[in-house]
């Protein structure tokens, strides 16, 4: 494939946008994935290009956060490793059975997620004693959401928070910093299925992952800074925008 250098610069701008976005509420891939399919990308190679550039986001993001101590690894590397094993599984899977029964549910539960943070004004203050287990929280939303992710993957990142927040009992700052550790986890485990055959885009890709790195990083620091304030508004916009993308792709005559 050629690309113009126009064409690669405004990917790159995209991807730095959807970097900043990706690290504070998820939703990333709804700006990335349409501007690879309109420069021309096939779905498949979209979609692997996407986790390509996505992967470098997720780890600036995790990067930061980890430095700033509001993750600590050690304590979730099981966590991790159930989050690595179910993507790569949903991954495999994807590729040979019929993806329909989640991309019809999932719009359901990023409403229930929006209405959520809307609804209930002391979510993501954190402080309340965690409703499972650190093992039962790895393999449930851990190996759960990361096998969506790989087999799927939109609104992932607002699925990890919500478990975070609802389950775990943390404050959305430490939620969002968990989450994006998550997401790496997820992204990583699932590219490494699409380098082995041979998807991504490499030339765009790779310029790709240093807009999202770059913006990530910034989104990142407001994360740190703004908190709360910014996330729960955040969350409660992406997951709404997300949930009408996906049931305007599904159901296009309900809009009509």
């Amino acid at each position: 494939m050629d690309f113009s250098y126009d064409i690669i610069a405004l990917l790159f701008l995209v991807a730095g946008l959807a970097g900043f976005i990706d690290a504070i509420a998820g939703g990333g891939g709804l700006l990335t994935v349409p501007a690879l399919l309109a420069a021309g990308v096939p779905p498949t190679q979209a979609l692997a290009t996407n986790k390509l550039q996505g992967a470098f986001g997720s780890f600036s993001a995790s990067l930061y956060f980890v430095r700033n101590g509001l993750v600590n690894l050690s304590q979730m590397r099981n966590a991790i490793g159930c989050t690595f094993v179910g993507s790569a599984i949903g991954a495999e899977l994807v590729q040979r059975i019929e993806a329909g029964v989640l991309t019809s549910l999932i719009p359901v539960l990023l409403v229930c997620i929006s209405l959520y943070f809307l609804l209930a004004p002391q979510a993501g203050k954190g402080g309340g004693a965690p409703k499972l287990s650190d093992n039962a929280f790895a393999l449930t939303i851990g190996a759960g959401v990361g096998f969506y992710d790989g087999f799927f993957g939109p609104g992932a990142g607002s699925l990890f928070t919500v478990g975070f927040v609802v389950i775990a009992q943390l404050g959305l700052v430490e939620a969002t910093a968990r989450t994006k550790v998550f997401n790496f986890t997820s992204n990583f485990a699932a590219l490494l299925f699409f380098i082995f055959a041979g998807l991504p885009v490499w030339e765009i890709g790779l310029v790709m992952a240093v807009g999202g790195f770059l913006g990530a990083r910034i989104g990142a620091r407001v994360v740190v800074t703004k908190g709360r304030k910014l996330i729960r508004p955040m969350v409660v916009i992406i997951s709404m925008v997300m949930a009408i993308k996906l049931l305007l792709e599904q159901h296009p005559q309900w809009f009509q």
